[in-house]
């Protein structure tokens, strides 16, 4: 099996002849190909050299294209600043009062650079591999996440208690909405085999499971059928502790789940294994990044052997690989994925 079949057999519940690793890794892909991330998020033709000298490297099978976190809140009007090297980041959003809602028209977010960019250079990985690695295309912000960027996150907060402002709250959702659904179909235009958006504010360590499934479920829901009416899987990251809401992140109807290191695996295991892909969810900072080749293969180890009953699992880190990590981490957490049995 090349590594686009190996994914693929995880997303139709077949065994594959060896685990499937998909790697979070952008930073450290653009490290390793010799560009400042200033370089990477400039130029399509390095997003893609990138991580075809990542692959090539390491030989792993699947690639998750990842700009940063701030792409979807750039294209909508959110104040972003770009580091030479590190990724674009936003500190406030552009909506200072929520009555400003009213006064938006309709996103389009197929005009901005950086999204023109990313877009392409997934395209331009597909020409490269075409089905011999999975490509993955995230597409940035689910709407709850965005809306938070928008409006910054204590105002939205706030918001999300204020019922006399609730109908903007909604307002303001279904246009983030048409943004994050926007950049969905421009991605499955690439010839990518799965998209997958982050909606980190939306979990247990930020709000409420009562108001995740009020407030983000019914838009991550729509985002998903997106997905799937452009007839590609998608995938769901939540970062932090996600037990109180793998049930509803399931019932979204997605076909994967990027769980955090911090939810606990036996429960993930427990919840996920019959009904969805996990994709995960060794520790990205203390163990890949800082940990020894030793104990990035114990952890690995222990992760496969807990959910060696199931074929719906794609090894990754639990978020973003820092670019500070040792080449021989990434060489021990494949090489244990490769032998094990």
């Amino acid at each position: 099996m090349n590594g686009y079949q190996r994914i693929k057999a995880a997303f139709d519940g077949e065994w594959p002849d060896k685990v499937p690793v998909m790697l979070h890794n952008f930073m450290m892909a653009a490290q390793e190909a010799g560009y400042t991330m200033a370089e990477y998020r400039d130029d399509p033709k390095k997003i893609a050299d990138s991580f075809i000298k990542s692959v090539e490297k390491y030989e792993y099978d699947g690639i998750l294209v990842d700009v940063d976190t701030v792409t979807l809140a750039g294209a909508v009007g959110v104040p972003v600043d770009f580091p030479e090297n590190e990724p674009a980041r936003s500190n406030r959003g552009n909506l200072t009062d929520i009555e400003m809602v009213k006064g938006l028209d309709h996103p389009d977010v197929s005009k901005y650079r950086y999204v023109q960019n990313w877009v392409e250079g997934v395209r331009l990985i597909k020409e490269y591999f075409g089905d011999e690695v999975f490509l993955r295309g995230n597409c940035d912000q689910d709407p709850f996440s965005l809306a938070s960027m928008m409006r910054g996150a204590e105002n939205w907060m706030l918001d999300l208690l204020d019922a006399e402002h609730e109908n903007l709250v909604f307002r303001l959702l279904d246009y983030c909405f048409e943004a994050t659904s926007q950049f969905i179909d421009l991605m499955s235009q690439t010839g990518c085999h799965m998209v997958s958006n982050g909606d980190s504010p939306a979990g247990p360590e930020l709000i409420s499971p009562s108001m995740y499934k009020k407030f983000a479920f019914p838009y991550e829901k729509k985002v998903v059928n997106e997905a799937h009416e452009n007839d590609l899987p998608y995938g769901l990251h939540i970062c932090g502790d996600t037990s109180l809401i793998i049930e509803d992140m399931i019932e979204t109807g997605t076909d994967a789940v990027e769980i955090d290191y911090k939810t606990d695996i036996n429960i993930a295991h427990k919840v996920c294994k019959d009904r969805v892909v996990f994709i995960g969810n060794i520790d990205p900072s203390g163990v890949i990044a800082m940990g020894t080749p030793e104990l990035v293969r114990k952890k690995t180890k222990e992760l496969l052997e807990i959910y060696s009953d199931s074929p719906k699992f794609i090894l990754n880190a639990g978020c973003a690989i820092p670019p500070i990590t040792p080449e021989e981490n990434i060489k021990a957490m494949i090489e244990v994925a490769r032998e094990f049995r």
